[in-house]
């Protein structure tokens, strides 16, 4: 759910389908609104990300915080010849896995369900929160702890606990990407003030936990809330007030509630 940065009008236009070192690695950002969920005012207005990630090799594939047009996102993997194997739960809101938000409906997960029966990998914290959210049963969720790695065939993915928009918030190192949800955008991080926010834990997150990630690596946000859709993170420390502050007590004098 949205942050300290804001929208823009007009996105960028790279329907972004990339392979990295190894030609089976699979990886789409798909834009709401505009790559899927076309006819949904919610998800235009959100402007969400939605990755899939996955093995070209063996056709399987997660995606990444499925939300609105989940039928639509299927589509998209069957036309690229993959199928969904199981999702990433960056975080626990309905924008990112649906359930009920500003008294609309969004379609996620629980949907998703319908059409597959994969697993659903969330941090421990936040399993309980994104049971309640969308209505999947504790079966349909898998509790992790950070650092624990799931595989898409031969492609793995290094969970990165990053607690501070949410407890159980957390970021996706896979290939010199880091998939962050609202927990890092190019400009601005994830609000603190919503429930389960906390921004001494966030300080954290963003300094020392992702401080092992390398400048190199690109981040790729939760939202389209910068005129690219991503950039290295070298950059991004450089670029985003969010990382000015020396100290947790700078940090809390301008971002804590």
């Amino acid at each position: 759910m949205a942050v300290a940065g804001r929208p823009v009008q007009h996105p960028y236009d790279d329907h972004t389908m990339t392979s990295g070192t190894d030609d089976r690695f699979y990886f789409r950002q798909l834009l709401s609104g505009r790559d899927f969920a076309t006819g949904d005012q919610m998800a235009r207005q959100m402007v969400n990300f939605v990755y899939l990630i996955g093995d070209r090799g063996t056709g399987e594939a997660v995606i990444v915080d499925p939300a609105y047009d989940v039928a639509g996102l299927l589509d998209v993997l069957e036309a690229d010849g993959m199928r969904c194997t199981g999702v990433l739960a960056t975080h626990y809101h309905p924008d990112h896995v649906g359930g009920s938000m500003m008294g609309f409906d969004v379609a996620g997960a629980r949907e998703l369900m319908e059409h597959v029966s994969v697993p659903v990998h969330a941090q421990r914290e936040e399993v309980e929160f994104i049971a309640k959210v969308t209505g999947l049963g504790d079966d349909e969720i898998v509790g992790h702890e950070s650092g624990d790695v799931v595989t898409v065939g031969d492609v793995a993915i290094e969970l990165i606990h990053t607690p501070g928009h949410t407890p159980g918030s957390q970021c996706f190192l896979v290939d010199g990407r880091l998939v962050a949800g609202d927990t890092l955008f190019l400009e601005g991080c994830g609000r603190t003030d919503l429930p389960g926010g906390d921004p001494a834990a966030l300080y954290h997150s963003l300094h020392h936990r992702l401080s092992r990630v390398p400048d190199e690596a690109v981040l790729y946000p939760g939202h389209l809330y910068s005129p690219r859709p991503s950039a290295p993170m070298g950059e991004t420390r450089r670029d985003n007030f969010v990382f000015m502050p020396r100290s947790e007590e700078q940090w809390l004098a301008m971002f804590g509630s």
